[in-house]
């Protein structure tokens, strides 16, 4: 099992969230996904724990916000973890599932547990980081204080339960995504191509077919703004925030991430 650690006080470069996960034996999917964890900002391995019991161990003593379970582990099910995880009064970690595992009653399973997600492997690095990104969305969208509206609810729940968006356009970066993803998040306002384009270290054609493609898929808004004369300069914003969401006055979260 791998543990990240995850906060809103790093602003949305470094959420501060721990990942754990348990594995079996198969070391290079393990050393995959746990290179894919690092890649993501925000995210970072605390541990990995072998077996199902230890990673409940390590769970109890990290208490992380978000664990990556797989299904297939040496002494026992994914899901009687997952089972374990539930009947904790103290220990309440969000689960998404990574496994090989495609039969119907497995799958039915694990949404009967509540988990935030389910990716059958092999996926690649642009899936995984999408699924991710959306999961921290969609927690972020209910870490606000106070009541929701129905259309808060509704889009924690598309962004968490959400399949995946349509794959990045040919010639684009899921790992430069996730970066411009990270200074847009972080951003006190909105920005320009350039501004963009400078804080990540690319060209502005570049920035902005990034940003054109988060404003397609939902999670950025395009902010037009009229001068005296002239086109518009077009600004982008990222839309969690256009929509009021909490970020940097929530506490360190927590998640364990189970792998294989």
């Amino acid at each position: 099992m791998a543990l990240s650690r995850w906060s809103f006080r790093y602003r949305y470069a470094v959420h501060g969230r721990r990942t754990g996960g348990a594995r079996d034996d198969r070391g290079q999917p393990r050393r995959v996904h746990r290179g894919y964890v690092d890649k993501i900002p925000g995210f970072r391995v605390l541990g990995e724990a072998r077996t199902a019991k230890q990673a409940l161990q390590q769970v109890r003593a990290h208490r992380p916000d978000l664990v990556l379970l797989d299904i297939y582990l040496p002494d026992g099910s994914g899901l009687d973890v997952l089972r374990a995880l539930r009947s904790c009064a103290d220990v309440a970690p969000d689960v998404i599932v990574i496994t090989a595992a495609r039969d119907v009653e497995t799958v039915r399973a694990a949404m009967h547990g509540g988990v935030a997600g389910y990716l059958v492997k092999p996926f690649t690095f642009a899936t995984f980081t999408e699924r991710m990104t959306r999961y921290d969305e969609g927690r972020r969208n209910l870490a606000r204080a106070g009541e929701l509206e129905q259309s808060d609810v509704d889009r924690a729940f598309e962004l968490v339960r959400h399949a995946g968006p349509a794959p990045l356009p040919k010639g684009l970066s899921a790992t430069t995504c996730a970066r411009v993803v990270e200074v847009l998040r972080g951003a006190a306002g909105d920005l320009s191509a350039v501004q963009a384009a400078e804080q990540v270290g690319i060209s502005r054609v570049s920035a902005r077919r990034y940003l054109e493609y988060l404003c397609t898929s939902g999670r950025a808004e395009l902010r037009p703004r009229y001068g005296a004369a002239g086109r518009p300069e077009h600004r982008y914003a990222w839309t969690a925030r256009a929509r009021g969401s909490a970020g940097d006055n929530t506490g360190p979260a927590t998640a364990p991430h189970l792998l294989p």
